[in-house]
């Protein structure tokens, strides 16, 4: 897939306004929680895909860069389970925003038309039972506006493959006031972009680290 990006400079990332539990809950109690070691619940196998961007050129919108990556899921656990993910992108400036926002659908169909491979889903269409074995696995494709093409750090939390949730005590810092808070098992996957990103049009940027947290 080779897409030109366009020359002009895309506005910064917007602030969006979600609470990161993993600092947020260790910034305020001292620690954020660890799995267990052993999953104790329902866990799902993930191999991951390198984050990728492309341009395209929408008359709504005109040329706008996306953020984008693949994935397939496999369900070896000890039942049939309802799958439902939700993946979010954090940059190296502290921004984090949900996979499929201000994405249009026909960014998505471009994306998935230019991976030629009919298995791969929208992050709508792969939502539903995953039956057991590797003959049901599913893949799938997720994507993120990138409203900067200069990335040097960038994490994807990918959220509904673990069934493990905790319970976290948070003190509000204002008012003191402490109140548990839900955090769930989520698969954190670290990339290293090279940082000047207008060159990288369908070039992969490689995992750098994959590891579970509680978030």
């Amino acid at each position: 897939m080779h897409i030109t990006l366009p020359t002009s400079r895309f506005p910064a990332f917007l602030p969006v306004f979600v609470l990161l539990l993993l600092l947020g809950a260790g910034s305020l109690i001292g620690l954020a929680p660890e799995p267990d070691p052993v999953p104790r619940r329902w866990q799902l196998s993930v191999e991951p895909g390198p984050l990728r961007i492309t341009s395209i050129d929408l008359p709504s919108t005109g040329p706008r860069g996306y953020y984008f990556f693949t994935y397939k899921v496999t369900n070896s656990s000890a039942g049939d389970l309802l799958f439902a993910p939700s993946f979010d992108l954090g940059t190296m400036n502290g921004d984090v925003r949900r996979a499929g926002r201000d994405v249009p659908a026909e960014v998505t169909r471009r994306i998935l038309a230019d991976l030629e491979n009919t298995d791969i889903q929208d992050q709508i269409g792969i939502v539903g039972m995953l039956l057991q074995g590797e003959e049901n696995a599913k893949e799938g494709v997720v994507v993120w506006p990138a409203d900067a093409m200069h990335l040097s750090e960038a994490t994807v939390y990918a959220a509904g493959f673990s069934g493990e949730t905790r319970q976290v005590p948070v003190k509000n810092p204002k008012t003191g006031i402490r109140s548990n808070v839900l955090v769930r098992k989520t698969l954190m996957l670290r990339y290293q972009p090279p940082g000047e990103m207008r060159d990288m049009s369908g070039k992969p940027i490689e995992l750098a680290e994959q590891r579970w947290i509680m978030r």
